[in-house]
Order: C-alpha cells, then sequence, then structure tokens
C-alpha cells in the first residue's frame, strides 16, 4: 500500500463526512430528525460543542484547545502515515490509520470553519450557507455537527435491573457522523488485530536483520 491510497482513503472518507454535513445543515433545522429504518436507525440533526459523541470539554477556551490539538494531530498524523508507509506496515493497520486520521479531518474542519459559513439553526430555521449577515461564529468556534442516531433499544428496564431498574433506558443514545464512525472504527480494529498489525512487522523486521547479518 502506498501513500497515495492513504492519501485517497482520507480524501474519500471527508468527501462523504462533508457532503452529509453540508447537507444536513442546509436542508434540516436542529432536533428535526428523519425515520429511515422504524425502531433503530434514525437522522436526527444536532450540534456539539466538544468532542465525539458529543462529548464537551472545558467551555470556550477549552472549545479553542481542542480544535488547536486536533490541527496538530491531523498535521502529525499526515506525517506519521508517511513513515508507517515507508517502513511497510501492513495494510489493515495503514486503512485504521487512515480512517482516524480522515476523522479526525472532518471534525477539525467543522470546529474551524463552520462557524464561518454557516448561519445558527434557531428554532425551524433552516441554515444558509455563507450568509450576508456573516456566521454564527469565529475561526476555531464552529459547532460538529452529529446527525446518526441508532436507537436500537427505548424502554423501561426491568425492576430487577440493578441501579437502574424501572427507569427510561435508551441503547444506543449517542448521535453522532461519520467522522466519528471513522475514528471508532480505526482505533477498535487496531486493539483488536494489534498483534497481527504489529506483529507481522516485527517478524518481517528480524527477518531482515538476519539476512543481512548473514551477509556480512
Amino acid at each position: 500500500m502506498k501513500y497515495r491510497h492513504v492519501v485517497l482513503i482520507v480524501i474519500l472518507i471527508l468527501v462523504i463526512d462533508q457532503a452529509l454535513k453540508f447537507w444536513i445543515k442546509t436542508h434540516m433545522f436542529m432536533q428535526q430528525e428523519f425515520i429511515i429504518f422504524p425502531n433503530w436507525f434514525r437522522i436526527h440533526f444536532i450540534e456539539n460543542e466538544g468532542m465525539a459523541y458529543g462529548l464537551k470539554f472545558g467551555g470556550d477556551f477549552g472549545k479553542i484547545l481542542l480544535t488547536t490539538f486536533r490541527l496538530v494531530a491531523v498535521v502529525v498524523g499526515f506525517f506519521y502515515m508517511k513513515k508507517l508507509v515507508r517502513e511497510k506496515y501492513s495494510n489493515g493497520l495503514l486503512i485504521c490509520g487512515s480512517l482516524i486520521l480522515a476523522g479526525a479531518a472532518g471534525n477539525l474542519i467543522d470546529s474551524m470553519f463552520y462557524g464561518i459559513i454557516f448561519n445558527d439553526s434557531i428554532g425551524y430555521e433552516v441554515a444558509k450557507f455563507l450568509p450576508a449577515g456573516g456566521g454564527y461564529g469565529s475561526f476555531l468556534h464552529g459547532r460538529v455537527v452529529d446527525m446518526l442516531y441508532f436507537p436500537i433499544y427505548e424502554g423501561y428496564l426491568p425492576k430487577w435491573v440493578p441501579f437502574k431498574g424501572g427507569d427510561y433506558f435508551v441503547f444506543f443514545r449517542p448521535v453522532f457522523n461519520i467522522a466519528d464512525a471513522a475514528i471508532s472504527t480505526g482505533v477498535i480494529a487496531i486493539l483488536l488485530f494489534q498483534k497481527r498489525f504489529f506483529g507481522r512487522h516485527l517478524e518481517v523486521k528480524e527477518v531482515k536483520e538476519v539476512k543481512a547479518d548473514q551477509a556480512v
């Protein structure tokens, strides 16, 4: 796998992620939703100030810090992926790394620019792209657009369930986006297959070192 393949994967994920977010922003108002598959999949428009799956971090200063950290991480990530390609790590690891890098870049674009290029979604108003009166925020103060919602189970838990018995429960509650999904998929796959990804590379490296010693 070559470095250009990494770049192509990142671009593909970014295009899908940003196209869906752009459509959501310009066609839906806040909290509006469309039911795709009854009882388990909906398009539900929300925005969040912070990390993946709606988590928050440190108010206004935290927002700037988080966005700056994302920017640095994305830049460093491209250089690191180039290093992995040069050292011939497995295609599986490179694909996972590309997914994580694409997801980080996707949410970074929201945080950096969406406050400038979109006005706010208030009430039943749909946001406009490049509004005459300016956007809802400044550079680095954009909100991340989320829309994928999978409430696979909704209902009251049985009384015998510890601590939460009798409470109304939703699984899976977080609303997320394509970028979040790419990051999660990449991280989970690396955790599950780390021995295969890294072990095979170490074996190849050891074989090369042995051959080099024998040649000497």
